[in-house]
């Protein structure tokens, strides 16, 4: 059954990439910076749901999916995706330490804390990369700030998109009000 999930979730992610660059055209800086990118949220929501090994590989298999979509050499590709999949697992890792405990699903501050710290990871960590490799159309440091900005609205409207699901099955009868619990 997690096969099936990580396959769907990976499918998910290019087509959310997608449909992202359609809806909000008008807020790319560059092709790899948007103002509003909403599929910031499902990295995140992939390591929230599947836990730390699973969710990473959904985002793993969806980036090598979504390498279509860039056309880039295969190591900048494959660096983009490592970064893509650190993001999420740091901010997970720092929150569990901080705070010494597991991201409550339902808790809007949780959430919201979770979701900041991974958009500055995740501009951080592509911005590094970038910096590393010396992809010099890529990396000018008020990008990161706006890929920051992207993310974070992306993932802001994600969570708060998640969170009033949840609130929605929780009146149907569904319980998510326990920490949540990775399969792994």
């Amino acid at each position: 059954m997690n096969f099936l999930i990580i396959i769907v979730l990976a499918v998910v992610f290019p087509l959310a990439h997608g449909m992202n660059a359609w809806l909000f055209d008008f807020a790319n800086i560059n092709s790899h910076v948007s103002l509003i990118y909403l599929p910031a949220f499902l990295r995140l929501f992939n390591i929230l749901v599947m836990g730390p090994f699973y969710g990473t590989i959904a985002t793993l298999l969806g980036g090598f999916i979504l390498m279509e979509w860039f056309d880039e050499p295969l190591s900048i590709a494959l660096l983009n995706i490592v970064a893509s999949c650190a993001g999420p697992l740091v901010a997970m890792m720092g929150f569990r330490i901080y705070f010494n405990r597991r991201v409550q699903l339902t808790s809007l501050k949780d959430l919201a804390i979770v979701t900041v710290t991974y958009a500055l990871c995740n501009s951080l960590l592509h911005h590094a990369t970038w910096l590393f490799i010396d992809i010099k159309h890529f990396f000018d440091a008020s990008t990161s700030l706006w890929m920051f900005l992207g993310d974070l609205n992306g993932a802001l409207l994600g969570a708060y998109l998640f969170k009033a699901s949840l609130d929605y099955l929780e009146k149907k009868g569904f319980n998510f009000s326990t920490p949540s619990q990775p399969k792994n």
